[in-house]
């Protein structure tokens, strides 16, 4: 014999909130029970009396706004549009937008093709800490077909696309492009199937709470992929006071660090000219300074691989003439994407990258050293091997004045070990000096051989002729 209440209700218009709650199943019962803070426990008849009291006991929005979200789940007949939405996120009376003008910051390894779901406030609906609130969206024939003609078999039988259902999650701030940011104890379920989020990062202190890296999601495996079925999300996440989150889903074309590559090198090489003004500025002597810098040092190998480099890059942003390898850098943001220099430590994101025009000069010209020395004037030599270097190396046992301190050391070497090895063309070891570079002097190169070199240079500088002056 059926509920009394129910025989009445029935004849109530389908749109009704009591015919949404009599066709509700259990679970939505037990839900909408257990949100308005009422004993959830018995059978669906005693589960229903319950719930139709509270609709007529209760007129609060947030009950009547939970049985909507609930139908809309029980029965999610079309794409839900603004005015849907606005039912199911915002009470009555209040005019927050739903679509706030947040905007997501462009994420370099994907290209935008569509906007399934632009950014839409994450609003509390009650003052519970848990918070819950649901979306829909459908996929148009056209992108399907694109989906599935980008499916890719890796190895393991797993299957990819190249063309991905994107989820993101953004605070609601609309002051400037948003990143990826994911509101606290989240949890996204896809058409009914709980979708894996990133992992937990270590804690960074003890008591810490544990948190995931903020980065896309892709729902690709979870969607379904038909013109004529929508999709459904559920967002579950705790409520923060004063702070408020967006979500938004995007169809994209996901890029591999070569595509990034063959992009920047498609902005071109920046003139070498740039780079020269910043070693002048560098090298400018400083009137309030006591030793002045007349020369510096940068090694033409990566930091990142300790290779030579290839393609060099640095970010506009940064101050030091240290380029990286582009190749590499961009393979490293393909797996972990943090985008921060490893010269610096600041960030060095993709669109402020450039390929250092100079440094190309360099590597094309100059194959044989891993570290060169820029001259005041912008000029550069290459830094000659230590095995090579130790050759034009005075020998340990002089010391400042030139005086051998070393028993036997032959006493016409003390004006070799001044700056005649250095500047007299007749000396023995111009032959073991490297081929003459268009940018300096070929004596140049043995200048910065070594560290002693350097310091009976620095002592002498004063007593030098014009000629040999020159060359310290």
């Amino acid at each position: 014999m059926g509920c009394p209440v129910q025989a009445s209700i029935l004849k109530l218009p389908c749109s009704s909130p009591q015919h949404m709650v009599m066709s509700f199943r259990v679970s939505e019962l037990q839900v909408l029970l257990g949100f308005a803070g009422r004993n959830k426990s018995g059978r669906k008849h005693e589960l229903l009396a319950k719930a139709l009291h509270l609709l007529k006991s209760s007129c609060a929005p947030s009950v009547q706004m939970k049985i909507k979200e609930l139908y809309r789940r029980r029965f999610p007949r079309k794409t839900l549009g603004p005015s849907d939405l606005s039912l199911l996120s915002l009470p009555p009376g209040t005019s927050p937008p739903v679509h706030p003008d947040v905007t997501m910051k462009p994420l370099p390894f994907y290209e935008v093709y569509g906007e399934l779901i632009r950014p839409t406030t994450l609003a509390s609906t009650s003052s519970q800490r848990f918070e819950e609130a649901h979306f829909t969206f459908a996929l148009t024939p056209q992108q399907v077909q694109q989906i599935l003609t980008s499916r890719e078999v890796l190895p393991g039988a797993k299957c990819d696309y190249t063309i991905q259902v994107q989820l993101r999650f953004c605070l609601c701030e609309t002051s400037c492009p948003q990143e990826d940011y994911f509101p606290p104890n989240l949890f996204v379920k896809v058409n009914g199937k709980l979708c894996p989020l990133p992992g937990y990062l270590p804690p960074t202190k003890n008591g810490a709470e544990p948190k995931r890296p903020s980065r896309p999601i892709n729902i690709t495996p979870l969607a379904r992929l038909s013109a004529t079925v929508p999709n459904t999300i559920v967002v579950n996440w705790s409520s923060e006071f004063g702070r408020n989150y967006s979500l938004s889903v995007y169809l994209v074309r996901q890029l591999t660090a070569g595509t990034l590559l063959q992009k920047l090198r498609a902005k071109g090489i920046r003139n070498p000219d740039h780079s020269r003004a910043l070693i002048k500025e560098k090298l400018t002597a400083d009137p309030d300074s006591e030793v002045a810098t007349t020369s510096l040092r940068v090694s033409l190998m990566c930091p990142l691989g300790k290779m030579r480099l290839t393609v060099p890059c640095r970010a506009l942003t940064c101050a030091h003439l240290q380029s990286f390898d582009a190749a590499l850098y961009l393979q490293m943001n393909e797996k972990k994407p943090t985008w921060t220099c490893p010269v610096c430590d600041k960030k060095a994101p993709y669109e402020s990258l450039i390929i250092d025009g100079l440094f190309m000069e360099i590597l094309n010209s100059c194959s044989d050293c891993d570290e060169i020395q820029f001259m005041e004037d912008g000029s550069w030599c290459p830094m000659k091997p230590k095995k090579e270097a130790s050759e034009v190396c005075p020998p340990p046992g002089y010391g400042l004045d030139g005086d051998p301190v070393q028993e036997g050391a032959p006493a016409e070497n003390k004006k070799k070990v001044e700056v005649i090895d250095l500047t007299i063309e007749s000396s023995s070891d111009e032959e073991d000096l490297p081929p003459t570079k268009k940018h300096c002097p070929v004596t140049s190169a043995a200048i910065p051989a070594c560290r002693e070199a350097k310091v009976v240079l620095s002592a002498h500088r004063a007593n030098l002729g014009p000629r040999e002056r020159q060359w310290g």
